[in-house]
């Protein structure tokens, strides 16, 4: 994370995300105080608490994407939730702490998968060893009747070992994949999350306990050796890897580098003296408010803290505004940056500069099928000019709007690709206007369609 600076990280998200260098730079600076805190004396490292972000906009500015971007780059643990979830608390809303166990979760699995990697050499060979073994059992022994010659044991020993070689060179040569053999499979215990959760919150590692109690099922199945070899290689990598070492690294990285992005905030923003609804809305800030702030969740992994896992907040803010929520939850997130919303050059940019761009997307997915797609400028022109009308005249949903058009735009070639004996397709204005424009006239059409 050094060599992560701040601008090194906004460089990193101007790949994938037009515009909002605002939002950027401050989640930027957020992360680079992260290692900034870990240079820190410890006394003083203990005090530093992460500065927490809410990000205003409408939606499909980017808020979620920058988020996503930012935890990928940094290898960080992330999750997405929604406020909204959390309306009804107690009732049909889940338990705030939830987002605390589902991200250890997130964490411990991505750890696993490190860990796996390193040790996909030596799970390679005992998968291999493992397989020559279904194609070659050792043979039975079997004592010799009166009066008959025992076999030369040695001999039948370099003879299996011989045509194990062979079976080697042939499995290594993928020659045997389609080969049926029978290899007994462990199915583990199904447990219902919903009691899994539920019980965790007062210290109880449900799951494991019923895995204890309930050993698991082994069921003989044939299948093909390419299949065998990935269930086998799972198995032979969770064996080599040190779990409790990879629980513990996944805790530490939760708390001290996790990421959560609470989407939707606004909705449970209320204005002072409300009532009904808007009761259960402050209930859920309340219920909010110690986890941002920091307190100590049971997880089926053990205690953590949530104290330095960075919340990023992000909501339209159309009916209410950050204000609204209760004044401790906004003290908790003292840093606000507001989205610009986009507009058609913006919409230019995001179908052609991104390592993702729509165009680049859509010209790579349709090239699988011999299809050489071009994009003209007036094409791109008309497609862009199209979304700023139709964000315009129905609900303004930002840069989403694109990947419906391009989705209705492209819809009969992506149908006929395969058979089509025309491969050479220009995308250009009329092109456009032919395929979109009685859609876009008739603001019912687009309100359905586009």
């Amino acid at each position: 994370m050094k060599g992560l600076t701040p601008k090194k990280i906004v460089e990193e998200l101007d790949k994938y995300i037009v515009a909002q260098k605002d939002a950027k730079r401050s989640v930027a600076i957020a992360i680079r105080n992260r290692w900034r805190r870990e240079q820190l004396a410890e006394d003083l490292r203990e005090e530093v608490l992460p500065k927490n972000i809410i990000m205003i906009g409408p939606t499909g500015v980017g808020k979620t994407e920058i988020a996503r971007r930012l935890a990928n780059l940094v290898k960080a643990p992330f999750l997405k939730v929604e406020a909204s979830k959390y309306t009804e608390v107690g009732y049909h809303g889940r338990d705030v702490e939830s987002m605390i166990r589902d991200i250890v979760e997130f964490s411990v699995n991505m750890v696993k998968t490190e860990k796996m990697e390193d040790v996909k050499q030596k799970a390679e060979k005992m998968t291999e060893e493992r397989l020559l073994d279904l194609l070659l059992p050792l043979p039975p022994k079997k004592e010799p009747k009166e009066g008959e010659v025992a076999p030369d044991a040695k001999a039948l020993e370099e003879q299996h070992q011989s045509t194990r070689e062979k079976f080697r060179v042939k499995l290594r040569e993928n020659k045997l994949e389609d080969k049926i053999v029978e290899m007994s499979v462990s199915e583990k215990p199904m447990v219902f999350q919903g009691v899994v959760a539920g019980i965790e919150e007062i210290g109880v590692d449900f799951q494991n306990m019923i895995e204890r109690m309930v050993p698991p099922k082994s069921q003989t199945k044939k299948m093909a050796i390419s299949e065998a070899r990935r269930v086998l290689m799972q198995e032979e990598s969770e064996k080599a890897i040190d779990k409790e070492k990879a629980i513990k690294e996944a805790i530490e990285r939760t708390e001290n580098y996790g990421i959560i992005f609470i989407d939707e905030i606004d909705k449970v923003a209320s204005k002072e003296g409300s009532h009904g609804p808007d009761v259960s809305r402050e209930g859920v800030q309340r219920d909010l408010l110690p986890i941002v702030e920091g307190s100590t969740v049971v997880t089926r992994y053990g205690m953590v803290r949530s104290d330095r896992i960075l919340f990023i907040a992000a909501g339209a803010f159309h009916v209410s505004k950050p204000s609204d929520l209760i004044p401790e939850l906004q003290g908790r997130f003292p840093i606000r940056v507001e989205l610009e919303a986009l507009g058609k050059e913006d919409f230019k940019r995001i179908l052609t500069e991104p390592k993702n761009a729509l165009i680049k997307q859509y010209t790579a997915l349709l090239g699988t099928d011999g299809v050489n797609l071009t994009f003209e400028d007036d094409g791109i022109e008309e497609i862009t000019e199209l979304a700023v009308q139709v964000n315009t005249k129905t609900q303004n949903i930002g840069a989403r709007r694109l990947h419906t058009i391009m989705e209705k735009l492209l819809e009969e070639i992506s149908f006929d690709a395969p058979d089509a004996n025309e491969k050479n397709i220009t995308i250009n204005s009329a092109y456009v206007k032919d395929k979109l424009q009685d859609i876009t006239k008739d603001e019912d059409l687009s309100r359905y369609i586009l």
